[in-house]
């Protein structure tokens, strides 16, 4: 593979000077495979899949490198194969964003083409995304919205729901318009400028009739909202499904722990399985910050809000690996909330995160996230939808709380 590799940058280096003074468009602009009097040297040998896998190891900046070496290294690393193979599996900070857009844009599995003078060219796609500020992304949750860039690690703001956005009389096209030209304002940008990738909140987990309406309703009007205000593109996609595709997959178990409750979701080839069923648990984030307020409460720490709450919740708790070996141990900790001064806690800070795994900590008579899980895993396997029973085995966390200090690591504890 060294002297393969070291073939490579020879045949680079040998030609590459003769072409510098090609475009920039040259390089993004795709060419079907023809009869060509240059040869690819020593890789002439060797069949197109081959060297195709040894392009891969170079990376996509010296494979775009390749194109202008010479008329036969061109439209080799202009296959759609492999900017593809790019697409997904170099980790940028938007790339899981654009994964989902290609992704939803060619179909499952993602299609490559044998012409691509015709077709979608990927190599240019992603030349072109790397220039751009990226798309708008609406973070719907079911207790308050977060928006911003593709290309950035954190929301630019937030903002209330769509679903409780204005005078919730109103009818829905009216309100989403409102809640979207609210979002623009803010972020300074025409809505004809960029396009937009909406996740929707989990709601309306059956499969009925009237569900399935119900979904399709809300996704009918958003498409109609934005398109009315002539932006380019839309995707709208439920939050499980794009967590999981931000996971780099298309198949698993999502467990979105939202706002009033935690959703365990399976997807197969990024298709929500409601046959199969979605187990939903009636705890999520509103449910461990009141608990935590209660605990706070009984142990005479005075705060002035439920935000006071809310911020030692995500800077202090967490979720202990053994519950009832935490409990004989010194967990004191304090944390210093601006403008209200430090507050110490000690056993709520993973009793907190624990409620997850045992509701009636909290009064509440639900099953636990095991056994949702669990039943979960036991439904999809006797579903038999694939005659490979590993796609449902991926779970993928989702939701602010999913953030939890030590979350994951009990999560696969209860796997094994």
């Amino acid at each position: 593979m060294a002297m393969l590799l070291k073939k490579v940058w020879e045949s680079v280096s040998n030609r590459a000077t003769s072409f510098s003074s090609s475009s920039i468009d040259s390089v993004t602009t795709p060419l079907s495979y023809t009869e060509s009097s240059s040869s690819l040297g020593g890789f002439d040998r060797l069949p197109i899949d081959v060297v195709l896998q040894i392009v891969r190891l170079v990376g996509p900046k010296d494979a775009a490198r390749l194109s202008v070496v010479c008329k036969s290294w061109r439209p080799l690393v202009s296959d759609n194969r492999l900017w593809i193979y790019f697409l997904q599996n170099y980790h940028d900070t938007w790339d899981s964003v654009f994964f989902v857009e290609t992704h939803l844009r060619s179909g499952y599995p993602i299609q490559t083409f044998s012409s691509p003078i015709t077709e979608l060219s990927f190599m240019r796609i992603y030349g072109q995304r790397v220039q751009v500020p990226g798309a708008v992304i609406v973070d719907g949750g079911s207790g308050h919205c977060k928006y911003g860039w593709s290309k950035n690690a954190c929301p630019t703001g937030r903002s209330a729901t769509f679903l409780e956005f204005g005078n919730i009389e109103s009818p829905m096209y009216s309100r989403l318009q409102h809640f979207f030209a609210t979002i623009y304002s803010r972020m300074q940008v025409k809505a004809s400028a960029h396009p937009i990738v909406v996740s929707l909140p989990l709601c309306h987990y059956d499969d009925t009739e009237s569900a399935r309406a119900s979904r399709r309703q809300l996704k009918d009007a958003i498409y109609t909202a934005l398109f009315d205000m002539n932006v380019p593109a839309v995707c709208a996609i439920n939050q499980a499904t794009l967590a999981l595709y931000a996971a780099q997959r298309t198949s698993g178990i999502v467990v979105n722990i939202g706002f009033q409750v935690t959703s365990v979701v399976p997807i197969l080839h990024g298709k929500v399985m409601r046959t199969v069923g979605v187990e939903v648990m009636g705890v999520g984030a509103l449910k461990l910050t009141g608990f935590l307020r209660e605990q706070m409460q009984q142990n005479n720490l005075n705060f002035e809000s439920l935000h006071t709450v809310h911020t030692l919740k995500e800077n202090l708790c967490y979720v202990a690996a053994d519950y009832e070996a935490e409990l004989y141990k010194d967990t004191q900790a304090s944390f210093e909330v601006p403008g209200e001064g430090w507050f110490t806690l000690s056993k709520e800070r993973f009793k907190t995160g624990e409620v997850l795994f045992q509701p009636c900590i909290a009064g509440v008579c639900a099953m636990g996230l095991q056994q949702a899980v669990a039943l979960c895993m036991d439904h999809c396997h006797a579903a038999e939808l694939t005659e490979d029973d590993s796609w449902f085995k991926t779970i993928v966390l989702s939701g602010g709380t999913a953030c939890l200090p030590g979350l994951a690591g009990k999560k696969k504890k209860i796997e094994l």
